[in-house]
């Protein structure tokens, strides 16, 4: 049996780096029953429903490059591809989609957080799109009620509402934010970092 490892983690589906985080945040499942508790936020709520150029991001040239740069070689140790995708979407919808996914289990939860990532960042599919997201659902086996349900229902607004007020209160100033045990960590993290807090977390609980 592999110890339990209760975390919480800040993320938006939006974010390369958390897009990384998750790759390497699953590496922990070797040693670990990792059970991740999602807080959703959007990074970027003033994006239009259809997208913006990555233009419109106040980032400087010095800065864009060198966090590029940055990306570039962490995909490269992650092994994927990033999409020439300079389309930045809406994630709203997409996070409410999410939301209603968990409600529905782990296997069906899993599969449609892995088919966001993958859209976006390897296909440069557009995740703020009502259809593409319809379809994604599909093939996770969510019915229409589910889906509409997710974009309508009060309850799921809500709790996006208070993963943000969370973020505030915790400090959070980027994603992805892991709170593991004792320990904050910010961005994509190496493994061995992960893996140290994982560890300090179980020793402080048989402890």
């Amino acid at each position: 049996m592999k110890p339990k490892l209760k975390l919480t983690l800040f993320t938006d589906y939006i974010c390369p780096f958390c897009f990384i985080g998750d790759l390497r945040l699953n590496k922990l499942r070797e040693d670990y029953d990792v059970m991740v508790n999602f807080r959703f936020i959007e990074i970027h709520p003033d994006t239009p429903q259809d997208g913006a150029s990555v233009d419109t991001l106040d980032y400087s040239t010095e800065t864009w490059t060198e966090m590029m740069d940055g990306l570039a070689e962490m995909a490269r140790e992650e092994n994927v591809e990033f999409a020439s995708n300079r389309r930045l979407a809406n994630s709203h919808r997409a996070l409410l989609l999410a939301e209603a996914a968990k409600r529905l289990g782990a296997d069906t939860f899993y599969a449609l957080h892995a088919k966001l990532y993958r859209a976006y960042f390897i296909q440069g599919r557009r995740i703020g799109s009502e259809q593409i997201l319809r379809e994604l659902a599909t093939e996770c086996g969510m019915d229409d009620a589910v889906v509409e349900a997710a974009w309508t229902s009060d309850e799921y607004e809500q709790i996006l509402r208070q993963n943000m007020s969370m973020a505030v209160q915790a400090g959070v100033s980027g994603t992805p934010t892991y709170f593991i045990g004792g320990r904050r960590l910010i961005g994509a993290v190496a493994v061995e970092h992960l893996k140290s807090a994982a560890a300090e977390a179980l020793e402080r609980r048989v402890s």
